[in-house]
């Protein structure tokens, strides 16, 4: 499906979320803040339309990466990385997804080599347009609903709180950590350190 690799992209860097100032400090787009902060430490401007998202082309670690913010809501993420993976030939084990989880805590890390979807429609989106499950993801915990009754779209669409944001903020070293661990091929360090 990917063919073979046909430029100097190394990986691809997909954080989850949906466009729009709607969205902007809710606990799905976890990931977009993510991208933001890597950006802006690495220098890489994330701002250009391509793949169905905004991205941007930087080095990290001496890894050529696209950072990847996908503009098609967050059921239809798979497309964006997809079509960048298509594009760059690329194929998914250096494809690394950032996204929100409801099953931690605000603030943990989880870092997984694969795996299901976990519920989440974003990767589920991902796992259907990649065909695999097979790629290495980062997940942010961003709270369970305070209750069963509370519906779950509702919850990941609801604003944090600024105490909830500052919890999450105080970890994206550590998630760039891991994301430097899992570009130079040591993903094994990067779950002994974040998990």
């Amino acid at each position: 499906m990917f063919g073979r690799k046909r430029s100097n992209i190394d990986f691809i860097v997909v954080g989850l979320g949906n466009p729009g100032d709607k969205y902007k400090n809710t606990r799905h787009n976890v990931g977009f803040n993510v991208i933001d902060y890597i950006s802006g430490r690495c220098g890489i401007e994330v701002k250009k339309l391509k793949h169905y998202a905004k991205s941007g082309i930087g080095t990290i670690n001496s890894a050529k990466v696209l950072l990847l913010k996908p503009q098609t809501y967050m059921n239809a993420s798979g497309l964006s990385a997809a079509d960048a993976a298509r594009y760059y030939g690329i194929q998914p084990q250096n494809i690394i997804v950032i996204s929100d989880d409801v099953s931690l805590g605000v603030g943990r890390v989880r870092v997984r080599r694969s795996g299901s979807a976990g519920g989440h429609n974003g990767l589920k989106s991902i796992i259907e347009e990649l065909h695999t499950e097979e790629f290495p993801r980062i997940r942010i915990g961003v709270g369970d609903r305070p209750n069963p009754e509370y519906d779950l779209a509702d919850w990941v669409l609801s604003t944090l709180s600024a105490k909830e944001r500052g919890q999450i903020a105080e970890r994206y070293e550590n998630i760039y950590h891991a994301l430097c661990y899992i570009l130079e091929d040591k993903i094994d360090k990067a779950m002994q350190e974040c998990n």
